[in-house]
């Protein structure tokens, strides 16, 4: 009977999986809604499964042969036990499953099951070092209390000093007339949004805020500069912690990089594969395979 393997990188905003065969073929691909399971854990084994059938479908095969499927699935929240031991009592399709954050499946995909570190710089943040078997996390712990040098973070930043320009307690520049015209010149509005707002609400005021630092506005510029001794902060710990090289990830890990200081340059490194990877090599590696 054949057997298959199947890579699950999921996060808050889509889930996407790719179905592999005994000898690493890649043979479908499928991609679903959320899978945090922090947002709820069947509603994320149900994005999960989705992809899986996507791309079973893709490959010409039956969703039969996730009978025969051996899932790794890196998946957003699963550092909190309490969410990952609910998912994992949940009845699923698969052969078996194993269970990992998004961040560990992004490391072990870099650098192909090796050695290695990550730090993920998008609407939060977190660093991971995976070395002589062993896991180190940096960071991670949500916004607002963590995600330094995150999108969500400097997007928060923002809202907060345009509400100092707008009581005229600090200068107005380009960007706090932006933020501002954005709520319609309302304080209210403003304190409003701040009473619900996700992480990714205020991830959005983060593009603005490095093009208009670009462009010279100084509360920019200000905001950036603080942003980027955040975002060395965390790099220098991975550093300390043993990480020789160092994958950025993220999209604004992608916008900061030739930013960032001289000194952090030569860790730099390009992942050599993706998250969905690193979940066929997580359920290998659970099947006792050797996967470095």
């Amino acid at each position: 009977m054949s057997q298959y393997w199947l890579g699950v990188d999921g996060g808050g905003t889509s889930c996407r999986a790719r179905l592999v065969d005994e000898q690493g073929n890649v043979l479908g691909n499928g991609k679903a809604g959320s899978a945090n399971v922090m947002l709820g854990v069947e509603n994320a084994l149900a994005a999960v499964i989705e992809a899986a059938e996507l791309a079973c479908q893709e490959a010409g095969l039956s969703t039969d042969v996730l009978h025969q499927t051996h899932a790794g699935l890196a998946l957003a929240g699963a550092e909190q036990s309490e969410y990952a031991k609910a998912f994992l009592q949940l009845s699923h399709p698969f052969a078996s499953i194993t269970l990992d954050t998004d961040a560990f499946g992004a490391v072990l995909g870099a650098f192909d099951g090796q050695d290695g570190a990550i730090m993920i710089f998008g609407t939060g943040s977190c660093g991971l070092l995976w070395q002589n078997e062993q896991v180190t996390t940096v960071g991670g712990h949500e916004f607002p209390i963590s995600d330094h040098g995150g999108g969500a973070t400097l997007g928060l930043e923002v809202v907060r000093h345009t509400l100092l320009a707008a009581e005229d307690i600090i200068p107005a520049s380009q960007l706090s007339e932006q933020v501002m015209a954005h709520f319609d010149h309302d304080i209210e509005a403003v304190v409003r949004f701040s009473k619900t707002a996700r992480p990714t609400d205020y991830g959005q005021f983060a593009r603005p805020c490095f093009d208009l630092a670009d462009a010279g506005d100084p509360l920019a510029k200000t905001l950036i500069e603080r942003h980027l001794a955040d975002c060395e902060m965390l790099l220098n710990a991975l550093i300390r912690r043993g990480a020789t090289q160092i994958a950025l990830m993220g999209s604004i890990g992608q916008r900061v990089a030739s930013m960032l200081p001289a000194s952090l340059q030569p860790y730099f490194v390009q992942p050599k594969f993706d998250a969905q990877h690193g979940g066929i090599l997580m359920a290998k590696r659970a099947q006792g395979l050797s996967i470095g």
